[in-house]
């Protein structure tokens, strides 16, 4: 029910005042930055790189009300669009991935060259937030532009366990909807230029997370395998490389992503691990008494990265709800 709640529970009217700019990448394709700038930055000031999920994009409710949040604390953030996401939809002829963590450098790199000496905070959720943490883990003590946080919600850091968990009991219906959401985007991409994905066609339609990344996203992207795909892209194995300080936020009852792969896998002791007792999968709905809003994961988020800057605070009713509340539910 949290996980349901999460992203269908009510919408926003948060208007767009967003500056687009393009990022070019070596082989063609380009993608679309979101550019939410609050009035008084300037250069030196923290910025945040926002990454969706599969099957999000700039719009997605959670990005786009972190970021009105974020602005609101003078914080300017960066909204990404991944690879034939939003507002590229036909910018890019390759597909995203869940280890893409190399386009993710080259936002920051065109950040850095917009914000110059500013430090930047990776946030990623769901598969955005794996590919945060690869890059993350990467960089390991070198630098790519002002990175020097990583946060992390729901992370899928061990693809393979994942999406055998996915294939279990009622979270064949998480399997089912990733794959159908996938194939639609493939088929609307094909139906506007038939030259998409080298002339790619659906023989049968995957049901599976799986099957789709064994007929289409492995092939797409350079992979051997469905198999090859997962052990490459997962950022399981960079985790104990991250040196900047991080923050994994995840519950204990997500069927997306089961809280035991943070047991299985070691990570650096820079990156704290917070599991909560409920949530689901970008869930977190809360009670109006812990958060006015209820939607206590963006209260969480926007209250870590707040903390990374002295110059940046929330009201002190903010902090000590969010300093005794360990669980959302």
């Amino acid at each position: 029910m949290q996980t349901v709640l999460g992203a269908y529970w009510y919408g926003h009217n948060i208007p767009y005042n967003a500056r687009q700019h393009l990022v070019l990448f070596d082989d063609g394709d380009q993608i679309v930055l979101h550019d939410d700038r609050p009035k008084g930055w300037k250069p030196g000031d923290r910025t945040v790189l926002l990454i969706h999920g599969l099957g999000g994009s700039h719009s997605s409710g959670y990005i786009v009300r972190i970021a009105h949040t974020l602005n609101s604390l003078g914080i300017r953030t960066f909204r990404v669009d991944l690879r034939g996401c939003g507002a590229g939809h036909n910018l890019a002829k390759r597909p995203f991935h869940a280890g893409c963590s190399d386009d993710i450098a080259h936002c920051v790199e065109a950040i850095s060259a917009l914000c110059m000496g500013s430090p930047l905070t990776l946030c990623g959720f769901s598969m955005g937030a794996n590919i945060a943490l690869k890059l993350a883990g990467e960089m390991g003590n070198g630098r790519i532009g002002g990175i020097d946080s990583v946060m992390a919600v729901a992370p899928p850091i061990d693809l393979a366990h994942c999406c055998t968990n996915m294939n279990r009991g009622f979270n064949r219906l998480y399997d089912w909807d990733f794959s159908r959401r996938l194939v639609s985007l493939v088929e609307g991409r094909l139906a506007q230029d038939e030259n998409f994905y080298d002339g790619f066609r659906f023989t049968e339609k995957p049901a599976r997370l799986i099957e789709f990344d064994s007929v289409f996203t492995a092939p797409q992207c350079g992979f051997d395998s469905a198999e090859d795909y997962y052990a490459k892209a997962s950022a399981a194995f960079v985790l104990p490389d991250v040196k900047v300080p991080g923050l994994i936020l995840t519950a204990d009852d997500d069927s997306v992503v089961p809280v035991q792969i943070f047991d299985k896998h070691p990570r650096s002791g820079s990156v704290e691990l917070e599991i909560t007792r409920g949530g689901g999968h970008l869930g977190f709905i809360t009670s109006k008494s812990i958060v006015p809003d209820r939607r206590w994961m963006d209260h969480r988020v926007v209250q870590w990265i707040a903390s990374l800057d002295s110059r940046k605070t929330i009201s002190r009713k903010e902090l000590s709800s969010a300093d005794t509340c360990s669980s959302p539910v």
